[in-house]
């Protein structure tokens, strides 16, 4: 007696669509990987927060609109900011640094000292825009 076998054409969708998640999950994982972030975090206070900074415990520096770096009305370099810096943060760590920037101030300063002030993990920082008139905003 002879048996007679059909072929059976036989597609498991659900093997399918496991195959397609698992190789999407492998490519977004893999994507993911080159995903990265040049910037730096920014700790922002609390909306309802009210700090108290001294004014001794305050290093105030402008930007002017070329570029250029004052402290205290002088001018200064970043190699001096820096040595200014680091020597109020050995006398305090608490001390704040604060940047008046002028707009036509030339970006890469400004990125160029909040970098520096991230190099020299200074908690309390803070910059601002001058005003047209020469007030801040």
């Amino acid at each position: 007696m002879r048996v007679i076998r059909k072929k059976r054409d036989f597609i498991d969708g659900t093997s399918a669509s496991s195959d397609l998640a698992f190789l999407l999950i492998i490519y977004f994982m893999v994507t993911a990987a080159f995903n990265i972030n040049r910037g730096f975090i920014v700790t922002l206070p609390a909306k309802d927060s009210s700090r108290m900074i001294l004014k001794d415990d305050l290093l105030r520096f402008e930007l002017d609109g070329i570029g250029r770096l004052f402290f205290q009305d002088k001018f200064t370099d970043r190699a001096e900011a820096e040595r200014t810096i680091r020597s109020a943060l050995a006398y305090n760590p608490n001390i704040a640094v604060m940047l008046s920037v002028d707009p036509l101030s030339p970006w890469q300063q400004v990125v160029s000292f909040v970098e520096l002030a991230q190099a020299l993990e200074v908690e309390s920082f803070s910059f601002s825009m001058k005003g047209a008139a020469g007030g801040e905003r």
